[in-house]
Formats: structure tokens, C-alpha cells, sequence
């Protein structure tokens, strides 16, 4: 049983972690606090400012106030990860985790572990983004040794528009992703306002590989190094351990 912090820009999908939290079997809690996003669009400069070190402190130390002791937390945000580069988002992690004093990761990393765990050295990527900022995130996972097959950016400029779009919509898309790239071991999923915890199983059914979603990797990140990586049906392949 863990409690792992979240870090959450704005509001669009962060119902996905309650949704999440009912399907654990082992009591953990998955607490969630919203960080401060002075604009919300998918372009570098706004994105840079969400994921300022001061704003991410902040978060640390409100969800650490509300939730009481934590085993770990992650930056539940992957454009305001990756925009900073590899390097940069290795020392956003870094800071965040000297203010936390509990293990610490973003969702840009999740995304880069969940592949490890799951022998995926290639992908389709599904981006709700512009191009310009989908392609940072190519460029995180490339730098990573994850080869990229295709990038479909879908160019939707606010996260709360992404969080409105419903479940059918979510599994098509996901679906044209991998038609387009059969030989990729995995679909990714890669913003965090997109809602997907409801329809993990129904995804990997439907493409007929592992699709990794960004609620989903956060939460699996945040239990892992938590020390709570345990096998939980109802989540997708990703928490399977078998």
C-alpha cells in the first residue's frame, strides 16, 4: 500500500486517477493536486512555464500538505516535460525530487520506462499536439533508443478541448495510429488530458498491441518507484505482469 503524489496542469482529465485508484487491489492511493498553468496551449513557451521549478515545488509541497506522507511523486505532465529536452527534463525531475525527499519522475520518463518494461523499441506515436511540439517528443524518444515509425499530431492547441473528446473517438484514433504502422511494437498516447483510463483493455484490444497512454504511464511510474509494482487487472498490458 503507497500513496504517490500528483502533479497535475489544469483541468481536464484528472478524474482519470480516482477512476484509476477504485481498480488498485492493494489500498494505494493516488493523490492528485493541480498546478498552476497561467495559459493552456500546446506551444513551448506556455509549456515551459508549467513546468517551471517553482511551480512544481509548489505542487510537491501542497500535495505532500493534503495527502500526508508520500512514497513517491511524478510531474503528471508530458509536454511540460519533454519541451525542456532530455537533459532538461532530467533536471526538472531532479529538482522536483531534492523538494519532495520521495522518489520522483515526470510522464515523459514513464513513457521511456514503460517501453523497458514492456521490450518496445518501437512505436507509433498518436499526438493530440501541434506538429512542432509532437516532434519534441519524438525527439525525447529517439534520444532514448525508441525508434519512431509515425507521428500523426492531430494539432489541438488546449488541453481542454483534448479532454473533451470521448471514448470512441480516443479508440479510432489509437486505431489509425497503428494502421498506419504495422510494424511498430506499440501505440503511444502521449498527453495527459486525454482521457483513456476507462478504455485501456478496450485500446489494446482494438489495435491488437500495447497502447501506452500518458494517465496510464504516470500511474504505473508513480506505484513502480513506490515500490508498489505489483500485477493489477483493468489497467492494460502495461500492468501485467505475467
Amino acid at each position: 500500500m503507497s500513496t504517490v503524489g500528483f502533479l497535475y496542469p489544469g483541468f481536464s482529465a484528472e478524474d482519470d486517477y480516482p477512476r484509476a485508484e477504485k481498480l488498485l487491489t492493494d489500498g494505494s492511493r493516488l493523490a492528485l493536486v493541480h498546478t498552476e498553468m497561467p495559459e493552456d496551449a500546446h506551444r513551448e513557451d506556455a509549456l515551459l512555464a508549467i513546468g517551471g521549478d517553482e511551480v512544481l515545488a509548489d505542487g510537491a509541497r501542497r500535495v505532500a500538505a493534503e495527502a500526508g506522507p508520500l512514497d513517491a511523486v511524478v510531474w503528471a505532465c508530458t509536454s511540460g516535460s519533454f519541451i525542456f529536452g532530455p537533459e532538461g527534463a532530467a533536471r526538472q525531475v531532479a529538482a522536483l525530487e531534492r523538494v519532495s525527499g520521495v522518489p520522483t519522475s515526470s510522464t515523459s520518463f514513464a513513457f521511456v520506462d514503460a517501453c523497458r518494461r514492456l521490450g518496445i523499441r518501437s512505436v507509433a506515436v498518436g499526438a493530440t499536439y501541434p506538429p512542432d511540439v509532437a516532434g519534441a517528443f519524438v525527439h525525447f524518444l529517439t534520444h532514448h533508443d525508441i525508434s519512431v515509425h509515425t507521428l500523426s499530431a492531430r494539432d489541438i492547441i488546449t488541453a481542454a478541448e483534448v479532454g473533451t473528446l470521448p471514448p470512441e473517438t480516443v479508440l479510432e484514433f489509437a486505431a489509425a495510429v497503428a494502421s498506419d504502422a504495422p510494424g511498430a511494437d506499440a501505440v503511444l498516447l502521449p498527453d495527459t488530458a486525454l482521457h483513456t483510463v476507462d478504455v485501456l483493455d478496450a485500446l489494446d484490444a482494438r489495435v491488437g498491441r500495447p497502447v501506452l497512454t500518458a494517465n496510464q504511464v504516470s500511474i504505473w511510474q508513480g506505484l513502480r518507484v513506490a515500490g508498489a509494482d505489483v500485477d493489477r487487472p483493468g489497467l492494460g498490458t502495461l500492468f501485467r505482469r505475467g
